[in-house]
């Protein structure tokens, strides 16, 4: 359950990550409740899967998966640039991801 509950936290740290950016430094109400319930949540959610996941692989996950999603939204919202280099290092993180979920 853990687990579960760090990945959906990694998924809420690009949700958030994605709002901060449209919240055009806070003067969009939308996007900035978004924003603070995003990383509220998702704070919340890995705050407990560290009950059971030590805090090091935990807040890679965290982050890497956070990453990885803010990465590929920018793209396919046409905010940054799709390249060969950009996508193997996405998927770099990604595999790191995984290789740390298989280790623990």
């Amino acid at each position: 359950m853990a687990w579960i509950v760090l990945v959906l936290s990694g998924v809420l740290e690009a949700v958030w990550a994605t709002a901060l950016s449209a919240s055009d430094g806070f003067k969009k109400v939308v996007p900035t409740i978004v924003f603070v319930a995003g990383m509220a949540l998702s704070m919340v959610g890995l705050a407990f899967a560290m009950k059971e996941i030590p805090v090091g692989t935990a807040y890679a996950v965290w982050v890497g998966i956070g990453a990885s999603l803010t990465v590929v939204v920018a793209v396919l919202r046409r905010q940054e640039a799709a390249s060969v280099t950009r996508l193997a290092l996405v998927l770099g993180l990604v595999a790191c991801v995984v290789g740390l979920k298989v280790v623990s």
